[in-house]
């Protein structure tokens, strides 16, 4: 039985058995599902056809024994050249001093490591003593513990193949394995612990990619299902008649996103089930639009509707926009921090006593004192700025109400699918109409002086500019550009008629608030700031952004900081100061300055990043894969979510025999039996 415990196989003692249950391997299946987590691959090409920065493998004799040299805290660096086709190749290998003694002079040696074309050197990453003939094709390596070495695992895992291999038993309906032509799970375990050729291995590769996708989706496609069947919504009957009215008499016409986003709402409020949505659209793409719809909506409805944002200058913009737009359609009020004494008690009040329709507000919506009449559409802004007691505070404030969350972060669609899973996902992926596109320009340091000229000219035509500095203090470590510093130097810099404001994470809330308030109203002409720009102000009138080190910051972060300008008529600029070092600075640069595009940009970020990266490793809530990766396999990934939705949509585990295998796998390791009927 693969259920069986490790200790089963011969040579597996007590000690050995702890190692594997380090690795989280405890019966025979976790050994067999535990793949390498890369293939060394000896196939020796000519020098003149390897490719520069390729992972490449060559054999040759060592010219003289290696030099050794130690830097920093038990760091070093071996070097040697080897002979190859008559040519010397340098070696480099980091961090394996033990190697010294191993490689000698006149050996035959084998490396596998990234190539330097332009030097003729290798970086190694592994090596073999003697010639590539002398090797396996294809060299399975798996991450160890303990006492544990390769050799050691291989050993086990072939005992476990011989023993117990025919009861390996296939997953996947025949329907899967034949549309997508992928071998069945039998002979695709055998090839990524034995394999033979690169191409089975490519196909057995691909299979668990696809299984691995597949499996996640359904947990949480079925997630989301008993998430809305077991919370019971309110089925809203708004008047769509008057929506329609009320859509009419905007300024400007819905983008074809727009419309599709509000719909998906418009159905969730009329669904009994709750809706558990997030709204993702980039900056200006009317997104509060698509919001305000779908709280009319609800107000129509008989309901109240609540909108939370994470600043109080966010919520009074958001308070002036809404009361404009609304009209005498809706009463809405306004509630955040600041609001005390009398007033606070008249709004607490006329809440409760439904005299409100709307609450605009910070966290303070979600205070033990506020109790809403009828909360039917509650609406959190920029929800990653909330905790999820937050969030949850505020759904509990009504009988079910259903909820949307909004960001202005545009999150890459594989990552969207992956972290967002158990939500609905509408996004707003297209820019309202005449909207003018912000130029992007990237610069070296010593342009500084021409950059604030024309700063300074923008300014003496009424319009304002943003200056990002990555630090607030000056650093030792890091020669950078510090806000203060920079502050000094604007102030020195500009004549006194420029008002010039500092802002960064360390000031109070308060002050914070102040200086946005004092630069939302044209009271300062420039503001420096640290990032806390970043999310949500409106001040339509600034028109340059100039982000200091802008090689110091994620594709998605200088997009963002972008948007806080190009929100007027006016045309607006954004400027990055840079000097990258490295490739993939330069290639962030160059990104930035060719598209304006946030979901684009997103992806990108995504493939210069990874997903650890985008989200911030603690709170990313992007699983860890054995084979798959998000990034790389994106096509397997749609294609998985798409079958997914098919095989819960039509019932297809508990009604087709074909599933029997899926439903019982995802029964035992996912506890949800009870759920599946």
């Amino acid at each position: 039985m693969l259920s069986e415990p490790v200790t089963q196989l011969k040579g597996v003692g007590e000690k050995a058995a702890e190692d594997l249950a380090s690795l989280n391997i405890h019966t025979i299946a976790d050994l067999l599902d535990y793949f390498p987590y890369r293939y060394d691959v000896y196939e020796i090409r000519p020098l003149s056809e390897l490719i520069h920065e390729d992972k490449v493998t060559i054999e040759g004799r060592v010219v003289h024994d290696p030099t050794l040299t130690f830097y920093g805290r038990k760091k070093s660096r071996l070097n040697f050249t080897i002979e190859v086709e008559g040519v010397a190749v340098k070696a480099v290998m980091f961090n394996r001093a033990f190697a010294k003694k191993q490689i000698q002079a006149d050996q035959m040696i084998t490396l596998i490591g990234k190539w330097d074309a332009h030097r003729l050197q290798i970086t190694v990453s592994s090596y073999k003593l003697g010639a590539a003939e002398d090797q396996e094709k294809i060299n399975p390596v798996y991450s160890l513990k303990g006492d544990l070495t390769n050799i050691k695992l291989k050993k086990m895992i072939k005992a476990a193949l011989t023993d117990y291999g025919s009861q390996i038993i296939e997953l996947l309906p025949d329907r899967y394995l034949e549309a997508y032509k992928i071998p069945n799970r039998k002979d695709a375990v055998f090839t990524m612990h034995l394999p033979k050729e690169r191409m089975s291995l490519k196909h057995a590769r691909r299979r668990f990619t696809y299984e691995e996708f597949l499996i996640f989706q359904l947990k949480m496609q079925l997630l989301r299902k008993i998430k809305r069947e077991s919370t019971q919504g309110n089925s809203q009957h708004y008047d769509s008649n008057k929506i329609e009215e009320f859509i009419n008499e905007f300024p400007f016409s819905l983008t074809n996103a727009q419309k599709k986003s509000l719909d998906q709402i418009l159905t969730d409020l009329k669904s009994p089930y709750r809706m558990n949505r997030l709204l993702q659209g980039d900056v200006g793409s009317g997104k509060t639009a698509v919001a305000a719809i779908g709280l009319y909506a609800s107000i129509t409805a008989g309901k109240q509707g609540a909108l939370m944002v994470p600043t109080e200058i966010l919520a009074e913009q958001h308070y002036q926009s809404l009361t404009e737009l609304f009209g005498d359609r809706a009463r809405v009020v306004l509630l955040t921090g600041s609001v005390k004494g009398k007033k606070r008690k008249q709004i607490v009040a006329a809440v409760q006593a439904h005299e409100a329709d709307i609450v605009v507000g910070t966290h303070a919506l979600i205070q033990d004192e506020v109790i809403f009449s009828d909360l039917g559409f509650a609406i959190v802004d920029e929800q990653h700025r909330f905790g999820v007691e937050q969030r949850r505070t505020l759904r509990d404030k009504g009988l079910n109400p259903d909820v949307l969350f909004m960001t202005a972060t545009p999150i890459p669609r594989t990552l969207a699918i992956t972290a967002f899973g158990d939500m609905d996902v509408s996004v707003i992926d297209e820019m309202p109409l005449g909207r003018k596109e912000i130029e992007t320009l990237w610069a070296k340091e010593n342009t500084f002086e021409r950059i604030l000229d024309f700063i300074e000219k923008r300014v003496s035509k009424g319009e304002q500019a943003y200056v990002i500095s990555p630090l607030i203090e000056e650093s030792d470590k890091l020669d950078i550009q510090n806000a203060v510093d920079l502050f000094q130097q604007l102030q020195d810099y500009f004549p006194p008629e420029v008002k010039v404001g500092l802002m960064h994470g360390r000031l109070p809330s308060i002050e914070k608030e102040e200086v946005m308030k004092r630069f939302a109203a044209n009271e300062l002409q420039v503001l420096v700031s640290t990032t806390v720009v970043e999310v949500g102000v409106n001040v339509p009138n600034a028109t340059v952004m100039v982000i200091y080190d802008a090689e110091r910051f994620g594709l998605s972060q200088l997009h963002q900081l972008r948007g806080r300008v190009g929100r007027g008529e006016k045309q607006s600029y954004c400027i990055l100061i840079a000097e990258p070092k490295g490739e993939v600075g330069k290639e962030r640069m160059r990104i930035m300055t060719e598209t304006t595009n946030g979901f684009e940009l997103s992806e990108q970020d995504l493939k210069l990043r990874g997903p650890g990266d985008f989200f911030g490793k603690k709170q990313s809530g992007v699983p860890e894969f054995k084979v798959a990766d998000m990034i790389h396999d994106y096509r397997a990934l749609e294609t998985a979510r798409s079958d997914a939705q098919e095989i819960i949509e039509n019932s297809l585990l508990e009604n087709d025999e074909q599933f029997y295998r899926l439903r019982q796998y995802l029964e035992q390791e996912f506890s949800f039996a009870d759920k599946l009927d």
